[in-house]
């Protein structure tokens, strides 16, 4: 990511957060390891430890849309150390890879339910949707 972002124009770059189990068993986040990578203004924030998620135990990627909305709910919070510092903020979400749209958009609700005013979500690629089971 060679081109600079330098007109950003906005308070953080926050990337989609692992579970500590999963960071763990992975050793790294890899939204982190690109998000970190961007050449950005030198007033937007970029940390991997504002947003955190519970640990799921059910894989999503097979899920239909539905299903992935339910399963994702209330999986994201504030990690407390932070909490109250995104008031009235502007938020870029970077996600390596989107399916539904279902975890960005609770990372989105989280945010702003944390006082944040602007959320944009950023991501590297995108995958069909699921096919659904019948």
């Amino acid at each position: 990511m060679s081109r600079s972002l330098n007109n950003l124009q906005a308070d953080y770059l926050l990337p989609v957060p692992l579970s500590p189990e999963k960071l763990c068993s992975r050793g790294f986040n890899q939204s982190w390891e690109l998000a970190r990578r961007i050449d950005c203004d030198e007033d937007t924030h970029k940390n991997p430890h504002i947003l955190r998620r519970h640990h799921h135990n059910q894989h999503q990627a097979k899920e239909n849309r539905a299903n992935r909305q339910i399963a994702i709910r209330d999986m994201f919070y504030i990690n407390p150390q932070f909490q109250g510092q995104l008031e009235s903020s502007t938020v870029i979400v970077f996600d390596d890879v989107m399916t539904s749209g279902a975890t960005l958009n609770e990372i989105a609700r989280v945010l702003k339910d944390n006082g944040a005013s602007h959320v944009t979500n950023w991501v590297l690629l995108r995958t069909l949707y699921p096919v659904s089971r019948s």
